[in-house]
């Protein structure tokens, strides 16, 4: 089964609303949802990395989900972040997180262990023969220490059944122009890096999972499928528009920066779970003054 006719186009990677007490805020959380979706994104990335995950226990990440299932009420397609550096624990909750409404897993190569090629080819093989639901891996060597090779990739995705695509975040544009040439027809490729997005839809790739979509819905699916029509002129117009955005989104965490944009439109509370803190003043000024422009 292709992906590629579903999730084509603009994803969200999702945050996770906080109360001041860091509680979680699912009113803020269901306006986010209808905020993005109201921009005209094509899908949901629940529980990904930028709905700090890593601070979330089980129960929390059980009950996003199913708030979030029962919030988007089957208006967009939902894909469910599920992964880690423990094989074993990950196959667990692929098999008992409630997956039925989900269309795809992302799952995120192992932090920390650095496995070789064929540790994480034997470990995304483990989790598709587990998993209910179609795998997507998901590349970001800047926070697990391991690249997934475009050949590894390439090969999961010819000899593994149940993987269905990739969200490469590699800042490696050869990397990703080696998996657009080389992937079966029915593999999905989509960015991980939003201010590479335009580039690498110049060069095919099928669209994005976006940490700026949160803020800017509008004006990023909008960019994203003026690419998939090859208007990139209207496209370019877009980026530039949001080149400032996209470095106060990273310059100093995420999702500490997109927080901040939410915070300023007034979604969410402006509160993140250690060790991951709110944006310094300075930067936090500065994103104000961008969105008053």
């Amino acid at each position: 089964m292709s992906l590629r006719p579903q999730l084509t186009g603009t994803g969200v990677a999702l945050i996770t609303p906080f109360k001041k007490d860091e509680s979680i805020d699912f009113d803020a959380l269901g306006k986010v949802i209808d905020f993005t979706i109201a921009g005209g994104v094509e899908y949901l990335v629940t529980l990904g990395t930028t709905g700090e995950t890593p601070t979330l226990d089980k129960q929390e990440k059980l009950d996003i989900v199913n708030y979030t299932f029962e919030k988007v009420n089957n208006r967009v397609p939902i894909v469910v972040g599920i992964g880690g550096n423990n094989t074993k624990e990950v196959i667990n909750d692929l098999q008992n997180f409630p997956l039925d409404k989900a269309v795809a897993v992302l799952s995120a190569s192992p932090y920390y262990s650095k496995p070789s090629q064929e540790g994480l080819f034997q470990h995304y093989k483990a989790l598709a023969e587990a998993s209910p639901k179609p795998i997507l891996l998901y590349n970001v060597p800047g926070r697990t220490g391991r690249n997934l090779a475009a050949a590894t990739t390439i090969r999961l995705a010819n000899e593994v059944d149940n993987i269905a695509g990739i969200k490469e975040a590699s800042d490696d544009m050869n990397q990703m122009m080696q998996l657009l040439r080389d992937r079966p027809e029915n593999f999905l490729v989509v960015s991980g890096d939003d201010a590479l997005t335009l580039p690498q839809m110049g060069c095919g790739i099928d669209g994005t999972i976006s940490v700026a979509a949160n803020a800017f819905p509008k004006e990023f699916s909008d960019m994203v499928r003026f690419c998939l029509k090859n208007n990139f002129e209207a496209a370019r117009k877009i980026h530039y528009t949001l080149l400032e955005a996209y470095d106060l989104l990273f310059v100093e965490n995420n999702p500490a920066g997109v927080k901040g944009f939410l915070y300023e439109l007034a979604l969410i509370e402006n509160m993140l779970r250690l060790p991951v803190t709110p944006l310094s003043g300075n930067v936090q000024q500065q994103v104000k003054k961008f969105l008053m422009k």
